[in-house]
């Protein structure tokens, strides 16, 4: 059983991505690891992803575009207010408007300029750049 699907999902494509691989098979599925994908995929750090049904909670396959430095989960997952996403981007992100962080917050899981922008806090998930 794993204790954070979502941390193991962003560790398998990180791993993949330095390797070279151009796609990544991540299990099980999960909705919030979804969201993740699709945040980072729009943002052009992923290739479109699909589920797989395996009849075991379902498996994505994510094509790797090359475009990923380094991606990771924020544990302890941190509460922010909309006016303190700086600190966290000076914690995380390499440089000022480099990268995004991943937000979970009551309008649904956003980046943290979107979070920005519609003056909502929340819990963060994870960094990528």
């Amino acid at each position: 059983m794993l204790n954070d699907p979502l941390a193991a999902a962003l560790t398998k494509i990180i791993n993949a991505e330095r390797v070279g691989k151009r796609e990544v098979l991540i299990k099980p599925a999960s909705s919030m690891i979804k969201r993740v994908l699709t945040i980072m995929n729009d943002n052009n750090y992923l290739g479109s992803f699909e589920e797989v049904e395996d009849g075991k909670g379902g498996m994505l396959k994510v094509n790797l575009l090359g475009n990923l430095n380094k991606c990771g989960v924020i544990k302890p997952r941190f509460s922010t207010k909309y006016n303190a996403f700086e600190k966290w981007e000076k914690r995380y992100l390499p440089a000022k408007d480099f990268g995004l962080i991943i937000v979970s917050t009551p309008l649904g899981v956003l980046t943290h300029l979107q979070a920005k922008e519609k003056n909502t806090g929340g819990k963060l998930l994870a960094y990528c750049y």
